[in-house]
């Protein structure tokens, strides 16, 4: 007998025939000799609908009373989904995170999981119940409800199929896998059989929207076993592992989009050592975290950098730069937030000669400009406008897997 960790996102629970679709999958599973435990998200646009209803009464509210708020969404879910098992004849039991002993620690609204005591889910697993979970959610110290932020659903499913040493962990969403890129926007994309941890890690950070990177990580440092599929289809999905019977032949599993991002630019910079210290240090203090960052040639005594944050951290990140202009010494700022990121991803990369000229040659065909260009081993990141990013996407993804065949 297996047991099995399945999670279902808020377009899987959306109504209620969606959710008597996920009992069916979860009682399916448990019919076939598995003990059972499914994270669940809130019902389609729930949390969107709490936080305006936040907005309408407070809209400083803290964000303690926020995620008290908040977490009702997935307890709505549970509960409803537990009631749709039973009356289809099954044992079941529904938990809110702190229930199921998900302990974190105190930064309400984007919390960390610290721990998982799991004897009340082991005990009721031993009475043969499947056992429903609240994503997104925990406990403090103080035994204050908090919740995961974004992705959190995920992450909570993740973290119990590691602390229930679970033989298999499924993530239910409304696609069928993982895909070369969004077949929600891009036209010839393939579903990937499997893919790489770091490989699936690096899409997530760029954009990707079918797992959490904080979730991928997660997978990665404790290797659970992880599938990523459709709860509509019935189709196979996409493994996530460690290391792919692929991986020799791939060159590019994917590309993705990430119209999150704004470009800093510092112009007129001394050129002299501790500037970049100086600059990055004051942002780290704030929180704010740089992706890409691209330093000129020091000429005439002066240099230009420039670097990428999120967008929702453009103004914080400007005034950071205003506020101590003097003493890190420059002399304008810029602040661009109509650009996206269009990145490839592949664990062949490294290996294989001309895939970032592939890259760029699809998008000199297609009469786009880069602005600003990153790599790692296994990613190749640029910088286009934002008008530019889905017919950049799909030039890129045309010229690795469409015009001459599948890179894998």
């Amino acid at each position: 007998m297996s047991l099995i960790v399945q999670k279902f996102g808020g377009t899987s629970v959306a109504d209620a025939d969606r959710l008597r679709n996920v009992a069916r999958i979860i009682i399916g599973a448990y019919r076939a000799g598995n003990s059972v435990v499914a994270v669940l998200s809130a019902q389609g646009d729930t949390t969107d609908d709490l936080i305006e209803k936040a907005r309408e009464i407070n809209p400083g509210a803290s964000k303690r009373e926020m995620d008290m708020l908040l977490s009702t969404g997935e307890q709505i879910s549970i509960s409803l989904c537990a009631m749709a098992i039973q009356a289809m004849g099954y044992p079941v039991i529904s938990l809110t995170g702190w229930q199921a002993g998900m302990h974190t620690n105190s930064d309400y609204s984007a919390a960390r999981i610290k721990r998982i005591r799991t004897d009340r889910i082991r005990r009721e697993l031993d009475k043969k119940k499947i056992v429903l979970v609240a994503g997104f959610q925990g406990i403090n110290r103080s035994e204050d409800i908090t919740t995961l932020g974004r992705g959190g659903s995920d992450t909570s499913a993740v973290a119990l199929a590691a602390a229930l040493g679970a033989d298999l962990c499924q993530i239910y969403t409304d696609v069928d896998g993982v895909f070369t890129a969004d077949p929600r926007t891009v036209t010839g994309t393939h579903q990937l059989e499997e893919i790489t941890f770091d490989e699936m890690l690096e899409l997530a950070s760029l954009g990707a929207q079918v797992l959490h990177n904080r979730s991928v990580e997660m997978a990665k440092r404790y290797n659970v076993n992880l599938e990523v599929l459709s709860s509509f289809s019935g189709k196979p999905g996409t493994k996530v592992k460690e290391v792919v019977s692929k991986m020799e032949k791939s060159h590019v599993s994917g590309v993705a989009k990430d119209k999150n991002v704004a470009r800093i630019a510092l112009i007129g910079l001394a050129d002299q050592p501790g500037i970049a210290f100086k600059i990055f240090s004051l942002l780290a203090k704030r929180g704010i975290n740089v992706d890409i960052i691209l330093q000129s040639i020091g000429r005439d005594g002066s240099k230009d950098i420039s670097f990428t944050v999120a967008k929702g951290d453009a103004e914080a990140a400007h005034q950071v730069m205003e506020d101590n202009k003097q003493a890190i010494g420059f002399q304008n700022v810029e602040v661009n937030t109509h650009i996206a990121k269009i990145s490839i991803v592949g664990a062949g990369m490294v290996n294989n000669a001309g895939v970032a000229c592939k890259m760029f040659e699809a998008l000199f065909s297609a009469g786009i400009n880069i602005n600003m260009i990153s790599t790692s081993e296994i990613k190749v990141s640029v910088l286009v406008d934002e008008r530019e990013a889905d017919r950049a996407v799909q030039a890129v993804h045309d010229r690795f897997f469409n015009e001459f065949g599948s890179e894998g």
